[in-house]
Parts: structure tokens; C-alpha cells; sequence
């Protein structure tokens, strides 16, 4: 039996999270700024991602659409009940252009179809993997494009305690 949806998570409480659990996040100056089903966006100034030519540093590019991406979906495990540890396992970044200012990372799934399978799969094996993609824009432009594969695996505990064992 499915229990009950939750709520998402608001962008203010996913924020809180991302701020004490990914301690990078604060250092990035990272901000939720929307999560819903369909979508997650998060945004990042500048200057405490900037390199060496004034533009954002690759890296911090590739973390907050890694970071968009795993919220979508952790938002979206919140709220269909199913603790668990989320990781990525293999994701590519397409940088597009230079990105000279504050940037911000929407992520998608990349088949909302895919969700239901993963959740039921997950609820059976305690394991599935699913697919999500960002796309990175700076000024109102496309500038980096993210693609990554996560696994999310049950937590033990976390589903005997809910059990009440």
C-alpha cells in the first residue's frame, strides 16, 4: 500500500536542508528559488563561484545543476514518503559559453514518465536509478546543460522506525 503523499518541501525549508547538509551549498551562496513536481531551480551569484578569466569557475557550474537535479528529486522522495540516501552515479555537464554573471540551474526529469516506474521500483527492490536533467542560464540565456543518473536506495532504519520496529 502507497501511504499518503506529503507536501514538497518549500524552496525556504529545502534551502535549510541543502545549507546544513551540503555544506558547499552555503560556500556557493546557492538559493532555492522554486520546487515543484515538475521542476526545481536553484540560483547562485558570481563572485563566490568566479575563476580566474571573471566568469563562473566550471565547477560550481556543474555542482548547482547537480544540486538542482538532486533536489527535484529528493523533494519529490519528501513528499512521496520514501527516506532515503540519494547519490549521483554518472552525470555529463555541455558548457555552452562563458558564464559572466549570477546563473541559475532548472532541473527537469528526463521523462516524467519514469517517475512511477522508479517509485515502484524503489518500493519493491528498495533500489532504483532515474534520470534528470538542468539546463544552466545566465542573463535570461542558455549557457550549460547537465544530465545525470541518480540511485536512490531505501534507508533501512529510516523505513523499521517508520514501521514502528
Amino acid at each position: 500500500m502507497t501511504p499518503t503523499a506529503a507536501p514538497l518541501p518549500t524552496p525556504a525549508e529545502l534551502e535549510a536542508y541543502l545549507h546544513e547538509h551540503i555544506p558547499l551549498t552555503r560556500a556557493m551562496h546557492a538559493r532555492v528559488v522554486a520546487v515543484t513536481h515538475d521542476h526545481a531551480r536553484l540560483a547562485a551569484p558570481l563572485a563566490p563561484n568566479i575563476n580566474h578569466r571573471d566568469t563562473v569557475f566550471g565547477g560550481s557550474a556543474a555542482a548547482l545543476a547537480t544540486l538542482a537535479a538532486w533536489s527535484l528529486l529528493h523533494a519529490r522522495l519528501v513528499a512521496a514518503r520514501l527516506p532515503c540516501r540519494l547519490v549521483i552515479q554518472r552525470n555529463s555537464m555541455d558548457y555552452d559559453q562563458p558564464i559572466p554573471d549570477a546563473f541559475v540551474a532548472t532541473a527537469r526529469l528526463a521523462d516524467p514518465d519514469d517517475w512511477a516506474r522508479f517509485e515502484r521500483t524503489l518500493r519493491r527492490r528498495g533500489r532504483a536509478r532515474i534520470t534528470a536533467q538542468a539546463e544552466l542560464h545566465c542573463r535570461d540565456r542558455p549557457v550549460a546543460r547537465f544530465e545525470g543518473e541518480f540511485v536512490a536506495v531505501v534507508n533501512p532504519a529510516a523505513e523499521s522506525h517508520r514501521a514502528g520496529h
